[in-house]
Formats: structure tokens, C-alpha cells, sequence
């Protein structure tokens, strides 16, 4: 078989794995491009070890450990969409936005605004 024909696909897989992260809005589905562009990585992998002759089969080996990351990933992926779908309601990635922290937003009182007295006093409290 000529290598030719893996390599073509791999470059589909991971193409069309790209567009997905790049297009999509919902995490779950970016989560499933991301495990295409993987599965495309690996095949590479395999197609090139098979193509070398190699006697170590680096390339069997490193595709092992590739789907060892992948189910990791995958999921801390799902558990981090869970959590946000249950506090959030939603698991589009547009809307998500909003709970990252703003730049200067150092606590609960922010930056802008002075420490009330008895948050120093607790502070005091806690040094000592």
C-alpha cells in the first residue's frame, strides 16, 4: 500500500477536525474535533511506521501513548462541560465568555473599591 493514501486521509481527519474546533460553538462537539485531529495524528503515526519498516515501531508506541492523552483528556474535557453546564445552563462556548475574570479584578472588592474595616480587622486577626 502506498503511503500515499493514509497520509491523504489523515490530512482530511485533521482538516475537518479543525474546522470543528474553529467553528462550532458547543464544547462538546469542540471536544470531539479535537479527538479527530488526534485519531488523524495517529494515524500518520502508524501509516509512517508501517512505511519506515521500523524494528522499534516507534510509531505503534508513540500512537499508544497519543490515546492515552486522548481518554485523559477527554475526560477532564467532559467533567470541566459538566460542571459549567450545571452552573451555567448552557455549554456554548460564545456565552462562556462572560466568566472569565477582568483584567484588575483582584477579589471580591476589586480593585477599585477600598476593603471595608472589618475585612482589614479579619486580615489582622488572621497574621497575628
Amino acid at each position: 500500500m502506498h503511503l500515499a493514501y493514509p497520509a491523504v486521509l489523515a490530512v482530511l481527519l485533521f482538516c475537518i477536525g479543525l474546522y470543528g474546533v474553529l467553528a462550532r460553538r458547543n464544547a462538546i462537539l469542540v471536544l470531539m474535533s479535537v479527538e479527530l485531529m488526534l485519531n488523524a495524528v495517529n494515524l500518520n503515526l502508524v501509516a509512517f511506521d508501517v512505511w519506515l519498516r521500523d524494528t522499534l515501531h516507534a510509531g505503534q508506541a508513540l500512537t499508544l501513548f497519543t490515546i492515552a492523552i486522548a481518554a485523559a483528556e477527554i475526560g477532564i474535557g467532559l467533567a470541566i462541560v459538566l460542571m459549567v453546564y450545571r452552573n451555567r445552563g448552557t455549554s456554548d462556548v460564545d456565552r462562556l465568555r462572560d466568566t472569565a475574570e477582568r483584567p484588575g479584578d483582584d477579589g471580591p472588592g476589586g480593585p477599585d473599591r477600598p476593603t471595608a474595616p472589618a475585612d482589614r480587622e479579619d486580615k489582622a486577626e488572621a497574621a497575628a
